[in-house]
């Protein structure tokens, strides 16, 4: 993953939110897009003005789930729900210590995260 990019009918109020979440402010803004460069290797998390998405982009939470590995799934999902998110999936064990969680967020999208040692021992 180099690039994720997800869309809000309130392109502001969703640069709020994710700043709040990510802890670090944007990283480019420009009318209609708003980026944030994550963890060590500085991932992309772009926000797209929802008038921009595609006409046939469904208006419901689905899809694909890209997941951001925290070292704690159930604070990162205590703390995303008081942050206004609404949980999807509750922490689940995978196996081996892998977990997996996800939330929707205020504007629609599905955020998920997991635990995963063998992924972290890799960075």
């Amino acid at each position: 993953m180099s690039n994720v990019n997800v869309y809000a009918a309130d392109l502001e109020a969703a640069a709020r939110w994710y700043a709040e979440v990510l802890g670090v402010e944007p990283y480019h803004v420009t009318p209609g897009y708003v980026e944030f460069r994550v963890g060590p290797d500085e991932d992309e998390l772009g926000i797209i003005d929802a008038r921009y998405a595609p006409a046939d982009e469904p208006r419901t939470p689905g899809g694909a789930v890209l997941s951001w590995h925290v070292d704690d799934p159930q604070a990162a999902l205590d703390r995303l729900v008081a942050l206004g998110a609404t949980q999807r999936q509750p922490v689940t064990p995978r196996g081996e210590g892998f977990v997996t969680a996800s939330v929707v967020d205020p504007f629609d999208n599905v955020l998920g995260f997991m635990s995963n040692p063998h992924w972290a021992a890799r960075h």
